[in-house]
Parts: structure tokens; C-alpha cells; sequence
């Protein structure tokens, strides 16, 4: 179980070695250094787009589940308002519902989390061949790499247990149903 829960990613170096492909005639005939280096860069603002993609597209996963969170707790309230004509068990539907739902946020909250972490190590690697690396090298130095909370705690790790503690209330708001 513990392999599902944490979260591990390769290492630069063990990423930035796969990332080149083989030189080519091509590219020596290219000309000068620029001409490869504008590629480079082309690709690296097209890759950066993607990142910031996939975070918004996490965004929107927060949204959903939210919402969906609501509707569901929202429908539990508005039947079990009238609880003399309402059993506790009936309760256990959208219980389940729950649950179920917050499990899968959990889940794509950490796949989320494992293609971003991905995704900037490659950017990390496309950094290294140009002439400045704003996120490799100095933001993400600056950050303390993610391992100091108190320089810099990552979203991803507070938000991924936000379902986690949706579930525990939810749980603890059926026993005390249960046991009213």
C-alpha cells in the first residue's frame, strides 16, 4: 500500500541523458549554434505551455470534485432533513458516493502531481542547453528545491489531501448520524 501513496519521480540525471536525440548531418550542416538554439527554444516554450497546461487541467479536476462533493452532500442534507421519515442507513448511498468520488480526486491529484514533477525535470533538462535557466536553476533553487516548507511548500502536497479530509468528515458526519 505505502508504494501508491508516495510519490516518486526520475532524477535529472537520469532524465537529461534521454532527452537528446542523436546528431545528425543535419545538424551540422545547420549552420551556427543559433540557428539549433532558437529549436531549443521553441521546443522548451511549447513544452513549458504544456506543464502550465496540465496544471490548469488540475484546476479544473479541483473544481469538479467540488462541485460534485456539494451536489451530492447537498442531496444527503435536503433527505435526511425530515429524519423521522427517513432511515440512517439510506444515508449510506450517497456515503459511498462520497467516498468513491473523493478516492478518484485523490487519485488524479497525485497523478497530476507525478506529470507535473515529470514535466518540470524535463524543463530542467531543456534549461541546461540554453543560455539562462530561470526555473531549474534559480527559481527552483530559490524554493529550496521543495524540501524547506518554510521557503516553500508545495500546492500539490497540501491539495492532494483535501479529498482525504473531505472522506474523514464525511465518515465522522454518518457515525454521529448513526449514532444520534
Amino acid at each position: 500500500m505505502a508504494r501508491y501513496l508516495r510519490t516518486t519521480t526520475a532524477g535529472f540525471d537520469e532524465v537529461a541523458p534521454t532527452l537528446w536525440g542523436p546528431s545528425t548531418e543535419a545538424d551540422k550542416d545547420a549552420g551556427p549554434a543559433g540557428g539549433r538554439q532558437s529549436v531549443i527554444l521553441e521546443q522548451y516554450k511549447i513544452y513549458v505551455e504544456m506543464a502550465d497546461r496540465i496544471s490548469a487541467r488540475r484546476g479544473l479536476t479541483n473544481t469538479f470534485f467540488l462541485s460534485l462533493n456539494t451536489l451530492i452532500a447537498t442531496a444527503a442534507g435536503v433527505v435526511w432533513k425530515d429524519r423521522s421519515a427517513v432511515e440512517v442507513w439510506y444515508l449510506s448511498v450517497p456515503l459511498a458516493a462520497l467516498l468513491l468520488q473523493c478516492a478518484a480526486w485523490f487519485w488524479l491529484l497525485r497523478s497530476y502531481r507525478q506529470l507535473n514533477s515529470a514535466k518540470y525535470i524535463v524543463v530542467g533538462a531543456l534549461e541546461e542547453r540554453l543560455p539562462a535557466s530561470p526555473y531549474w536553476r534559480a527559481e527552483w533553487k530559490a524554493l529550496g528545491e521543495g524540501r524547506d516548507p518554510s521557503r516553500y511548500w508545495p500546492l500539490t502536497h497540501l491539495e492532494q489531501w483535501i479529498p482525504v479530509s473531505f472522506a474523514v468528515v464525511y465518515v465522522a458526519g454518518f457515525i454521529i448520524a448513526v449514532l444520534a
